[in-house]
């Protein structure tokens, strides 16, 4: 008989597997500042502004405050 799996064990296992995702994904951002491609500071400025104001909107779910619902675009 298969155990059940726990709240907490689901969470760590799923915890886990998304920030390591997030992480990944941030790290290819962050190649867009390479010498293979152009950005000029105020689009870099918008870039890092999104990706703080969803880490913002992350520490507010977790501490139980409601997020504001932001879109991102160029």
């Amino acid at each position: 008989m298969a155990e059940v799996e726990s709240k907490q064990d689901k969470f760590k296992r799923l915890a886990s597997k998304r920030v390591s995702n997030a992480i990944q994904k941030i790290e290819l951002i962050g190649n867009l500042s390479g010498s293979s491609y152009e950005c000029i500071a105020e689009d870099a400025e918008k870039i890092i502004g999104a990706l703080q104001q969803a880490v913002d909107d992350v520490k507010a779910r977790f501490s139980k405050k409601a997020p504001e619902k932001k879109t991102f675009e160029l």
